[in-house]
């Protein structure tokens, strides 16, 4: 059901394809307005460098006040990045949950945390509606098997918002199964089509003339001009970007360290799977496992609807069976709605997890014009859309209550969650053993359609990143990441080179598709 292309990692961050281009493939996206940057600007006030949710919440944002001239860029295709890769939840129960957020950030940044996700549910629901998008919006309730997180929910959001209800039932969900039913109800969620909206905010974007757009324009610097006042943003071709203000909206900031040794990455897996329309209750369902499950629904034809399980999360480059992740995705929910059908989108995403729960949004460390936005922490479409307008009245100097909790600069959550940085920081470190070690022996060890890494025993020669394609030709990369000089690990999943030390990750081709690298991997020539 893939829709695949010689220029797939354009698209999308992987080999796989969501269930989004069921109804929206890539063609459909509105590239011919969108071409390459071919020479230099000077007079932009923002520059919005990645366009997913994050980067078009905020150019909706600034551009809806009516008092900024936009200037936004993207390395590959619009919506290529993780935006287009989620299940498409739109939730203020938060994945890390409201306890453990309360232990960093005190009740007051539990209730911020509360207020700005609520906040950006029903920003999703008012822009939908006042552009006339078509996005499958709509509020629902959300299941969950806890109890005392919705004690401390209800304080926050409201007991007319979330209640816990023991011998809980959802319909169409097998009571014989192996779940308990005790659980909490969050209301006034949200589902949407995640591409089918955003598609909508830039065909809107692309008609203001405050607006402009350029895909395949890649970052390579960004300096700040203290004597001018203004902040330089360099291409790889050459170009030069001069803006008043400039916001990474990247997913993650394209930077050595910083906030990037401030979170962990992982790999989320999701399938979607084929079931009856109006089998099962439309409603958003998490449990409380340590490796969480959590489903929604989407349109599929007029027969049936798509199931989405997402779930199955594990560290960047450290897992070698990706494929039982979908095997496990599958056994979970056909253990619980045995009359599902067939599975017909398999794909996985990339999650950034701040070791204190809350995303970064703000001023970049050190920095006076230059803003990131940067973990999601399980929840990236909220976040994205609390950015907009988070940053938007940063830079247009007006208060915001939210500022402190999202500041990329903050200390004491961070301070109290060194151990966990340590621990992660030491466990990282030993993937550098990847110096030693080789995946084969030689190129002849490789299947068509497969990819390792090689040490040729020589000293002084870095490792070589091999994938073998359909017609058995060997493509030759070096294997070393040029963020921090891991050795890229073969997602079998994806076809792509993903480095286990900060989550870059890289197309079979070498191509940079995931940061915190801004460049791909280098081709050997043979």
């Amino acid at each position: 059901m893939a829709e695949q292309t010689e220029n797939q990692f354009n698209n999308t961050s992987g080999i796989s394809d969501p269930v989004w281009v069921h109804e929206v493939p890539y063609s459909s996206y509105p590239h011919a307005a969108f071409g390459p940057l071919k020479q230099s600007i000077t007079n932009t006030d923002v520059c919005i460098i990645g366009a997913g949710i994050a980067g078009i919440s905020l150019a909706y944002e600034l551009i809806a006040r009516g008092r900024k001239q936009v200037t936004m860029i993207e390395a590959r295709h619009v919506l290529s990045g993780e935006t287009g890769r989620t299940s498409g939840h739109l939730s203020n129960a938060l994945d890390d949950g409201y306890i453990n957020i309360e232990k960093k950030h005190g009740r007051e940044g539990a209730n911020i945390a509360a207020e700005s996700h609520t906040w950006a549910v029903h920003r999703v629901g008012e822009i939908s509606k006042e552009l006339g998008i078509d996005c499958e919006f709509r509020h629902l309730k959300e299941v969950a098997n806890i109890e005392k997180e919705a004690e401390l929910a209800q304080e926050l959001l409201g007991k007319d918002q979330v209640s816990f209800q023991e011998g809980l039932e959802v319909r169409g969900w097998d009571v014989s199964g192996p779940d308990q039913r005790d659980g909490a109800i969050f209301r006034n969620q949200a589902t949407f089509h995640p591409t089918k909206y955003l598609l909508g905010v830039l065909n809107w974007l692309k008609d203001q003339h405050k607006f402009q757009c350029f895909e395949h324009t890649r970052m390579m610097s960004i300096e700040e001009d203290s004597k001018h006042g203004v902040v330089k943003v360099k291409t790889m071709d050459g170009h030069t970007i001069t803006a008043t203000d400039v916001v990474e909206a990247t997913a993650v900031p394209l930077q050595k360290l910083s906030v990037i040794a401030e979170m962990s990455f992982n790999r989320t897996y999701c399938i979607a799977i084929r079931v009856p329309k109006g089998a099962i209750e439309d409603c958003l369902i998490y449990d409380e496992a340590e490796a969480y499950k959590y489903i929604r629904f989407t349109a599929c034809d007029d027969k049936d609807d798509y199931l989405v399980i997402g779930g199955c999360d594990h560290k960047v480059g450290q897992e070698h069976d990706s494929q039982a992740r979908y095997k496990e995705l599958e056994e979970w929910v056909r253990a619980r709605f045995p009359f599902v059908g067939s599975v017909d989108y398999k794909w996985s995403g990339q999650i950034f997890e701040p070791v204190d729960y809350m995303a970064f949004i703000g001023k970049n460390q050190g920095r006076k014009h230059t803003y990131i936005i940067t973990g999601d922490s399980g929840n990236g479409l909220t976040h994205g859309v609390l950015a907009g307008r988070l940053i938007a009245d940063e830079i247009s100097g007006i208060n915001n209550s939210w500022a402190s909790l999202y500041s990329p600069s903050r200390v004491v959550s961070i301070a109290k969650s060194l151990p966990t940085m340590v621990e992660h920081d030491v466990q990282i470190n030993t993937q550098y053993k990847r110096y030693l070690q080789s995946d084969i022996t030689d190129i002849e060890d490789l299947a068509p359609n497969t990819g390792g890494v090689m040490h040729t025993g020589h000293i002084g020669q870095q490792p070589v990143a091999v994938y073998k394609d359909e017609k058995g030709k060997a493509h030759q990369l070096s294997a070393v990441c040029p963020h921090m000089k891991g050795v890229v690990c073969w997602n079998a999943t994806e076809k792509s080179w993903d480095c286990p030390v900060h989550g870059s990750r890289f197309g079979w081709d070498g191509v940079c598709i995931e940061g915190p690298a801004k460049k791909g991997l280098t081709p050997i020539s043979t």
